[in-house]
């Protein structure tokens, strides 16, 4: 009976208003009978509540390509061997809904695209047309890659994914030319339902969409061919077409009993492989706006190895050592010794690439301590110690043919887990900024090429503060011995391990005046001379207090400056109490607040102009890791959850941001303040603090949006 009481928790549950996450904490990864099968998909692909969109088909089948589509259906039936009964009704759905789709997305039917074959296991349901419609295009737009196509971008990434956990199974396709839109493009246009026997589609499904992954099917893909992968190897004196048939068929072998177990390995592989993997092609490969090629699709194609983000890399540092599962980097610099040395991150492992063409037999020496080196930290259970290796070089393309034959070479001999750091040491300079000295071993800024490289910015800031007005230069003045007093103590806490900095780091942040009354106490000053130094105040109103109109006619005040932030009682969205701030509640628009979404499809909405990932600091001491999404008309805060999920913590119209800051020696520390003019000055109403890495870009797409914001506004007024 025990065996059956998540059957009736599940039943309670669809009765009231679950989500995914409800339903995979009561399935656990369990197949579904049939008759909890249709609810169960609904919610969990959440169209449940979906409008009936087919009422808007007007049963006209005028389409330039309808013959074809009809012909495809009939073919497909016939294979397939329904009653006569059935084909009818099963051949009449399949065509209205591939009609109204194409219809109303604007697409154009191809034979063998997959959408006959991914919409056969829906109408087994026995749902409406409207309900297996809605299934149809949820299923299409969450889990199909864009790009399914010969030489496509979805085919690219995949290839890489192979290379990283089986260089020696890529390697040999490579030789025999099979790319892996030759025997993969059905596998990932119809998750599987064109290779597999129903019982074994309806099973795996049931599991895809619990998981609620669209990426997971690159790796059942992987786990297909590394569990027969000697079965391929062995092929290697077969021709091409021998081969591409024997890997297109191989899901074929597939039991319903092998679901269970073949999902939970693809599982295992997800988390081995660098989380950069899902994050930078999320957008490339399940974008909306990405049907056709972008940008983005060339460099993919022409990628050495797997790529990982400079965020992921530094923090990969403070991972629980105990955690068995995470990925662990040992990183291996390849920049020339002077450069090396003249700063370079405690962690990584020198190996000059230029030995490789100079001094072949100190290289390989150098190879041998490498890979002894990595040996050890993973025995040692070293922060620096890891299997997966990653080669990171100057992030300068003449010097980095030099890394990426290092990185080849490493390739060749069918070493696992290889990865190359994007943008190199120059995306971990401007990751960094100002505190890369703080983050370093033996940083030198005058040989440091990135530093020198930066002094021509750094004029050139010097010259805009000079030009700051009288008033200006009196704030800055005030600021000046708080921020530099931060920045000491900051320099000193970074010298702790990472996963140690979090918590003093914090109390700095949020109580940065502590450093700057001190100090002031000590240098004994005159107290009416510091009271006429001070700064024009910026008053904190409540709601209820706000009398003025917003940007009428009044140019925006909003800049990025090194001004000092001062305890603000409201930020951040709470406060210590838990209970919301009357100003902060009346910025956000309604309906909007704490609502959970789904991470990566609320990434792929057309109206995202850009996302960062950052850490949201609270007031009240915390960390959390978050998403600052930009609209054409709104600042988003979305916090990260369990499986896949994030919270909408904040939704600001664009148009109330009216002071952007950050500190001079921590560009990263953003502050967006709330408000709007009142007179001469400005009332703040609330403010936001992050941590964002590449902090300059995201204020200035914000700040171009304000404007562009405010003058919109201004053209209706």
């Amino acid at each position: 009976m025990d065996d059956n009481l998540w059957l009736i928790e599940l039943e309670s549950a669809l009765l009231d208003d679950c989500n995914v996450n409800d339903i995979y904490g009561i399935c656990q990864g369990k197949s579904l009978p049939e008759a909890l099968r249709p609810d169960v998909w609904q919610v969990c692909l959440d169209v449940r509540h979906k409008s009936d969109q087919m009422s808007l088909f007007n049963e006209i089948y005028d389409l330039p390509f309808q013959n074809k589509l009809r012909e495809d259906c009939q073919k497909m039936l016939e294979r397939i061997g329904n009653d006569d009964e059935d084909k009818v009704s099963v051949l009449s759905d399949l065509e209205s809904i591939l009609t109204f789709y194409c219809k109303n997305r604007n697409l154009q039917y191809e034979t063998d695209n997959g959408w006959i074959e991914l919409l056969l296991p829906l109408l087994a349901l026995k749902l409406n047309r409207s309900e297996t419609y809605n299934l149809f295009e949820a299923i299409r737009d969450t889990y199909i890659p864009k790009g399914c196509k010969p030489k496509g971008n979805v085919f690219h990434v995949f290839r890489l994914l192979i290379l990283y956990h089986d260089p020696e199974l890529c390697t040999m396709l490579d030789t025999k030319k099979i790319s892996p839109d030759l025997y993969s493009q059905q596998w990932f246009q119809c998750l599987f339902a064109s290779s597999c026997s129903f019982s074994v589609i309806l099973s795996m499904w049931d599991l895809y969409f619990q998981h609620a992954d669209p990426f997971l099917v690159f790796f059942l893909g992987l786990i297909i061919l590394i569990n027969g992968r000697e079965q391929i190897l062995a092929l290697k004196d077969s021709s091409k077409e021998q081969i591409v048939e024997f890997l297109s068929n191989m899901p074929c072998a597939l039991e319903p009993d092998d679901v269970v177990d073949f999902c939970l390995l693809a599982q295992y592989y997800s988390m081995k492989t660098p989380s950069s993997f899902k994050t930078d092609f999320l957008k490339a490969l399940y974008g909306k706006q990405n049907e056709k090629g972008t940008p983005e699709e060339c460099s993919v194609s022409q990628a050495l190895c797997l790529p990982v983000s400079v965020y992921e890399l530094v923090e990969n540092s403070s991972i629980d050592l105990s955690s068995t599962e995470a990925v662990r980097f040992f990183l291996v610099d390849c920049r020339p010794a002077e450069q090396y040395n003249a700063g370079h991150l405690s962690t990584a492992f020198h190996l000059d690439c230029n030995l490789m063409l100079q001094e072949p037999v100190a290289f390989a020496t150098a190879v041998q301590g490498l890979l002894s080196a990595q040996r050890q930290s993973i025995e040692a259970n070293s922060n620096a110690g890891g299997e997966h290796l990653c080669f990171m070089g100057s992030g300068r393309v003449e010097e980095d043919q030099y890394t990426h034959m290092v990185v080849a070479s490493f390739l060749q001999k069918n070493t696992k887990y290889v990865s190359l750091l994007s943008g190199g040491y120059n995306a971990i300079h401007d990751y960094f900024g100002d505190h890369m000295a703080d983050c370093l071993e033996d940083h030198e800024p005058k040989k440091c090429l990135v530093c020198t490289r930066n002094s021509t910015g750094s004029l050139f800031e010097g010259v805009q503060m000079r030009q700051k007005t009288g008033q200006q230069a009196k704030r800055d003045s005030s600021s000046k011995q708080g921020g530099s007093d931060f920045f000491n103590r900051f320099s000193q806490v970074m010298k702790f391990k990472t996963a140690e900095v979090k918590g003093k780091l914090l109390d700095i942040i949020v109580n940065p005046t502590n450093g700057a009354n001190n100090a002031g106490s000590a240098a004994g000053g005159d107290g009416n001379n510091q009271a006429n130094q001070m700064p024009v105040q910026q008053r904190h109103v409540s709601a209820a207090e706000r009398n003025g109109k917003r940007y009428r006619n009044v140019a925006p005040v909003f800049s990025i400056d090194d001004e000092h932030d001062g305890d603000f009682e409201g930020g951040n969205h709470a406060l210590e109490d838990g209970r919301e701030s009357a100003a902060n509640a009346a910025t956000k628009l309604p309906g909007d607040s704490k609502e959970i979404v789904t991470l990566n499809n609320y990434l792929k909405s057309p109206d995202i102009m850009n996302a960062f990932k950052c850490q949201e600091v609270h007031m009240n001491g915390y960390m959390y890791d978050s998403h600052l999404i930009i609209t054409p008309t709104h600042l988003i805060v979305l916090r990260e959850m369990p499986r896949g999920q994030a919270q909408i913590i904040v939704r600001r119209p664009l148009a109330s941001i009216v002071k952007i800051t950050a500190k001079k020696r921590h560009r990263d520390l953003i502050t967006f303040k709330y408000g709007f003019p009142d007179g001469d000055g400005l009332l703040i109403t609330d403010m936001d603090r992050f941590l964002i890495p590449n902090a300059s870009e995201a204020t200035a797409i914000v700040s171009k949006h304000i404007v562009q914001t405010l003058d919109d506004s201004a053209k209706l007024t």
